[in-house]
């Protein structure tokens, strides 16, 4: 049965459903899908929208909806956003995680392969094969190292990437210089950050954004660095004959300091600003 959709104005092209993935069938996520107007070609362009650990797919509705009134007339590519288990309209938890600590059962790469099994059922439910799919990746935060990783896992089936905000897959998030260290040195700070705020900074990171620290949906994040340990690595397979395209866009960071405060982070807006 189809699910509600959220209380905004949508395109009547954005519809909203449940599926159970084939490997887990005691559980449903949901999503919103496009199916494109190209109408006069062969549909094999995919458009997925990836969230981060923080958000879940209304925050991607509006772009989805921007891009099919703005390219209704000329044509827009499919577009899928979904919430992953245990986030957004996903009541269900991830069958996997059943018996564990937790927190402590799926991580990203099982992330990845739900992924490529949702997008595959999806495409073979409207379209009835898969041969043709091209896909296009549009993440932020922790949505671009899933990004990465599927890119990784199943070479030559993405053609582009965008990735917003991108989440340094490589890290314990220990970014702000420790204040205990030998080698610190306080004649670099800027004038309004002392040692007692750099402490209160690098504990309030730690606890939101630590690879160990328990989230909402239990995504198990501590093998991340091992899964992703390179920033500029694998190199990326072609997609039909071509190189996949790659944008990276990094946050405004008077923004960001701002948007800390409504979930917590609290981030000092010097630090931000000279992260």
């Amino acid at each position: 049965m189809a699910a509600p959709q959220p209380a905004m104005m949508l395109p009547r092209e954005l519809t909203h459903n449940n599926i159970a993935l084939e490997s887990k069938p005691t559980a449903k996520i949901h999503y919103t899908f496009a199916a494109g107007n190209k109408s006069k070609e062969e549909p094999h362009r995919l458009v997925v929208f990836l969230n981060g650990l923080m958000t879940d797919k209304s925050t991607w509705l509006p772009v989805m909806a921007g891009i099919i009134r703005s390219h209704r007339d000329k044509g827009f590519p499919c577009l899928l956003a979904y919430d992953r288990y245990g986030q957004g309209l996903t009541e269900d938890r991830d069958p996997q995680d059943k018996g564990k600590d937790r927190g402590r059962g799926h991580d990203v790469a099982d992330t990845v392969r739900d992924l490529h099994q949702l997008i595959t059922q999806i495409w073979l439910d409207q379209f009835g094969k898969t041969a043709e799919l091209r896909l296009v990746l549009v993440a932020n935060s922790v949505g671009c190292a899933i990004a990465r990783l599927y890119v990784e896992y199943y070479p030559g089936s993405v053609e582009a990437l965008l990735l917003l905000d991108p989440m340094i897959a490589n890290s314990k998030f220990d970014w702000f210089p420790d204040p205990d260290s030998r080698d610190f040195d306080s004649s670099e700070l800027p004038p309004d950050v002392t040692a007692d705020v750099l402490r209160e900074q690098r504990t309030k990171f730690a606890n939101f954004f630590a690879p160990d620290v328990i989230n909402k949906e239990g995504l198990d994040r501590r093998n991340l660095a091992e899964l992703l340990p390179y920033s500029d690595k694998p190199r990326l397979a072609p997609t039909h004959g071509y190189d996949p395209m790659v944008t990276v866009v990094e946050h405004d960071p008077e923004r960001f300091a701002l948007e800390s405060l409504q979930v917590g982070a609290n981030v000092h807006r010097t630090l931000e600003l000279n992260s």
